[in-house]
């Protein structure tokens, strides 16, 4: 296991319990106390845990206006994220052009279709725009919106939004803060709110990327209805109760296989 793996583990452990010690996650992961207190001191210092004698404590971090930053989301449901955005890039074709808003899965989106050739992405993330760049792959044209930056390393704001009214995507993939089968898909940032309507005004289709986990959570300012989602991809764990609510509203849903 990678130690960004393990990291993962950790810190769903964490906020799943609301506390752990150092003993269990030795027993657990297989590896030494030491390597145990290297990966919560790491993730203390991003500020994703509480770090205390022998174990770690979870930060309250349930506001409806709380944004966590990129890295602290990147390390949360990493299993599900990948096969997510695996199943969703199967929706992507050689010379399409696509649409990917800022996001943790849909960075994984990113990677995901790094490859395919001669793709035109429009996006108003940071990390997938240099992901992309770095990739080199012959044919592909990133388009990076401009805006503000957000905590969430998301460019946002009339620059953002002036940018996309232009713009024309076969595809957009999407994420979300929560989604809620009431409140719909939500953001805890008003002005990320803002741009990501620009994004799905300016797409064709419109494919959410969301694991399990954001069932139920409801940010400050929604974005969108579940009924403006034309393909809804989720993992294994998405209760039955909420599978049924989405395929009422969606046009398809699809499940990812962890």
């Amino acid at each position: 296991m990678l130690a960004s793996q393990r990291r993962s583990v950790i810190l769903e452990l964490v906020q799943e319990s609301g506390a752990v010690k150092v003993s269990d996650l030795v027993e657990r992961l297989g590896v030494s106390d030491m390597t145990i207190r290297r990966d919560i001191e790491r993730l203390s210092s991003d500020g994703l845990l509480e770090r205390v004698h022998g174990g770690a404590l979870a930060l309250d971090g349930s506001r409806s206006s709380d944004e966590p930053g990129f890295t602290a989301k990147s390390l949360l449901q990493l299993a599900q994220k990948q096969a997510i955005a695996r199943a969703a890039a199967r929706h992507v074709e050689a010379g399409s052009s696509i649409g990917i808003s800022a996001g943790t899965t849909t960075y994984e989106l990113a990677r995901a279709v790094r490859d395919v050739p001669d793709l035109t992405i429009v996006t108003n993330s940071i990390p997938v725009a240099q992901l992309l760049h770095e990739s080199g792959t012959p044919g592909q044209t990133v388009v990076l919106t401009g805006g503000v930056r957000t905590p969430s390393d998301a460019l946002v704001g009339p620059v953002a939004v002036s940018a996309l009214r232009s713009l024309h995507v076969d595809i957009l993939f999407l994420g979300a803060h929560g989604v809620d089968g009431q409140a719909g898909l939500t953001t805890p940032n008003l002005v990320e709110s803002e741009t990501n309507r620009a994004l799905i005004a300016s797409a064709r289709r419109v494919c959410v990327l969301a694991d399990s986990s954001k069932w139920g959570t409801v940010g400050l300012s929604t974005f969108a209805d579940l009924a403006d989602v034309d393909l809804f991809v989720t993992d294994t764990a998405l209760p039955d109760r909420a599978r049924e609510a989405v395929r009422e509203t969606v046009g398809s849903l699809e499940i990812a296989e962890t």
